[in-house]
């Protein structure tokens, strides 16, 4: 992966900086059979109220149906690897031998024409998906399940990996992205690799105009609004608007939001800070 920069021949173009995507497989279209409609909200629920500002507007999309659970035993081969603009990372579509094929989550390094496998005593290899009571310690895993059977919820975005440290009982000891520690089920799955496209978080837009076909409407700073609209609003000159605060008044930048009795926390060993959960 490397990343390209541009004349300034335009001023969109002068700040962009892009992703190259030599990985990707050129020429290759979505799958019919995997791809379904996706309706755009602008931010409003069902009953028409906005519940999320700044959004609208965008490109249209149509959604590709991603096998995260991975529970079809068997061999399968890499067609194509693929852009989804409904995720971060690049998606890679697989054949198995009866003909069937899906998407998969592609991991960093997989190639058009790799087999990869799912199951109970395969090897660890990139893009192969086990059991956590199967995958070597020290490996770097996606997609990772947090209920048997339920799919991969777990480090799905750019470049991201968790780290196999250990086993205690019937729990793997995993370190997440955020640097949390925690234990899951060794009857869950996950995938070995890190996920595709590690260079996503270096992008730089350019110009607004692009962020508007992502379907991101322009954002109005809390401290520029009036006291009726913002709890940061209002003051005379530049005031800074007192300790940051979400629309509803809630404390914003470091304020605990986890509930002390939700049932998980028996599952995480540290928190992201280093700190142990009580």
């Amino acid at each position: 992966m490397a990343l390209k920069k541009f004349n300034p021949l335009t001023p969109g173009q002068r700040y962009r900086v892009a992703v190259s995507r030599d990985e990707l497989t050129k020429g290759a279209k979505p799958e019919k059979s995997l791809i379904a409609p996706k309706s755009s909200t602008g931010g409003r629920n069902s009953d028409g109220h906005r519940t999320m500002r700044y959004r609208g507007g965008g490109h249209k999309r149509r959604y590709r149906i991603i096998d995260f659970k991975r529970d079809k035993e068997g061999a399968a081969t890499v067609q194509s690897v693929q852009y989804d603009p409904n995720r971060s990372a690049y998606i890679a579509l697989v054949q198995y031998a009866d003909g069937e094929k899906s998407y998969i989550i592609a991991p960093k390094g997989i190639e058009v024409g790799q087999s990869v496998e799912s199951g109970r005593g395969i090897a660890p290899e990139n893009g192969n998906c086990l059991f956590l009571s199967e995958v070597p310690l020290g490996a770097f895993v996606h997609n990772v399940e947090l209920h048997p059977g339920q799919g991969g919820v777990l480090v799905r975005s750019a470049g991201n990996s968790a780290l196999m440290m250990g086993r205690e009982e019937r729990y793997a000891v995993l370190k997440m992205p955020s640097g949390e520690t925690r234990r899951i089920l060794l009857t869950c799955r996950a995938t070995i690799g890190v996920v595709s496209n590690p260079d996503h978080s270096l992008e730089i837009m350019g110009k607004a105009g692009r962020m508007r076909w992502k379907g991101w409407r322009p954002r109005n700073r809390p401290v520029a609004m009036n006291p009726v609209d913002h709890p940061m609003g209002g003051g005379e000159g530049r005031a800074s608007g007192g300790h940051p605060r979400s629309r509803k008044g809630l404390k914003a930048k470091g304020a605990k939001t986890r509930s002390r009795t939700k049932a998980s926390n028996a599952l995480i060993i540290s928190r992201k800070k280093g700190g142990l959960v009580k």
